[in-house]
């Protein structure tokens, strides 16, 4: 659970850049001289980068960005191996990445546009420090360009030559924003939306999770009216609105509750439900939640966490759902908890996936999972769906 600012952009919803080279290539130089800042530690000792070190920045014309700046994928020995090993990872959260070469070899370079092709994250090739080359010929660039597959910017990150290109190449490749806003369609300017956010044990005192203030900024940002209670004081709010609210957006642990209460006219849907339409695929989602109904004591579930908290009384992932889930089951279910960026690279013994909203991963990363759980023919699902799944309400929810 993280505690920010209204107007503050979270590390998950901005655009994650890597940089992928070889040791010594200069992917930190190049950081530093993206920024106009030295946050990235610069050597000409080879390797001097050892694992994936992330920078939020705002970057004109891209805006909130995340750099990531990777170890060389030519890294050698044990240490070397796990070193490539977490760069690879980086592959799964990267929404545009930068290959930065001298072009000494291009072998290395063509295997990780490869891996990146496959992974379908765009990517630009940059030629760096031709401050030290009398000329660029354009043949080299043409033939680059042609077995890397991709554009290749000449640049220097000693005096900024070509920085100006990247930038705007960078522009080029972010992605269409097939996100739409949290609460997509279910809301519009002037409507009435009622939150209920209980204040268990699991809220932080004097502060609201991740998807309620992301949630409340969305509003603010359409214009809606936004009315905020506890599931104790549901009737006095919806008492004291002229009329029903619009829509009606809890946390999933209430559905029952709230849905019992909702006007007729009234839509419902949960936080969670909303992340999981922002982060991942709503609709594979919803089918998964059905292998709940063909589970037996002898079948796996998988429970995924985005974050790594320190677990209260009645956590939902921990004790809730595995709770609901064995009572409607059997006591023999068995659920393994994994939490942050532990995820089996194999899940196929499993017969659910269920996680989180995932609200600290970034949306590049959620869909990594859910396409391995795809290619694996392994369903997969989040909390809230989960919920409004065992409690027969599901169909009773709107989904964004």
């Amino acid at each position: 659970m993280v505690n920010q600012s209204l107007n503050s952009t979270p590390q998950s919803e901005r655009l994650h850049i890597a940089l992928f080279g070889r040791r010594n290539a200069g992917k930190s130089s190049l950081i530093n001289a993206l920024t106009g800042q030295q946050i990235a530690l610069v050597s000409d000792m080879p390797g001097t980068t050892t694992d994936p070190v992330m920078k939020s920045m705002e970057i004109l014309p891209l805006g909130p960005c995340v750099l990531i700046d990777t170890a060389g994928f030519d890294d050698t020995g044990k240490v070397g191996d796990l070193r490539v090993e977490r760069t690879r990872e980086v592959i799964k959260q990267t929404d545009i990445a930068i290959i930065v070469t001298d072009a000494s070899s291009l072998d290395d370079e063509m295997r990780w546009a490869g891996l990146l092709k496959q992974a379908n994250v765009p990517y630009v090739t940059v030629l760096n420090k031709v401050d030290l080359m009398k000329e660029v010929p354009s043949t080299l660039l043409a033939d680059m360009a042609k077995r890397l597959g991709c554009d290749v910017i000449p640049i220097s990150a000693q005096n900024g030559t070509g920085l100006e290109v990247l930038r705007q190449t960078l522009a080029g490749l972010m992605p269409e924003s097939d996100k739409q806003s949290l609460t997509g369609s279910l809301a519009q300017k002037g409507d009435t939306v009622l939150l209920v956010m209980p204040q268990d044990p699991q809220a932080p005192k004097g502060r609201l999770i991740l998807p309620q203030v992301q949630t409340l900024r969305d509003l603010m940002d359409k214009g809606c009216i936004a009315v905020c209670c506890t599931t104790e004081d549901i009737d006095s709010s919806l008492a004291a609105l002229r009329e029903p609210p619009r829509l009606i957006i809890t946390d999933s642990q209430v559905f029952d509750i709230v849905e019992k209460k909702k006007p007729a006219g009234s839509l419902l849907t949960s936080f969670s439900v909303l992340m999981a339409a922002h982060k991942g695929d709503i609709r594979f989602f919803v089918r998964s939640a059905m292998a709940i109904d063909r589970m037996t004591e002898q079948s796996r579930v998988l429970i995924a966490e985005a974050c790594t908290h320190a677990p209260l009384a009645e956590d939902i992932g921990r004790e809730k759902i595995p709770r609901m889930l064995r009572q409607r089951i059997g006591q023999g279910l068995t659920v393994d908890i994994v939490a942050g960026k532990d995820f089996p690279e194999d899940v196929t013994s499993y017969d659910l996936v269920i996680h989180c909203g995932g609200c600290m991963f970034n949306r590049k990363f959620m869909l990594s999972r859910v396409e391995q759980c795809r290619r694996q023919g392994t369903p997969m699902t989040n909390y809230g769906i989960t919920i409004a799944h065992i409690k027969g309400i599901l169909d009773k929810v709107s989904l964004p």
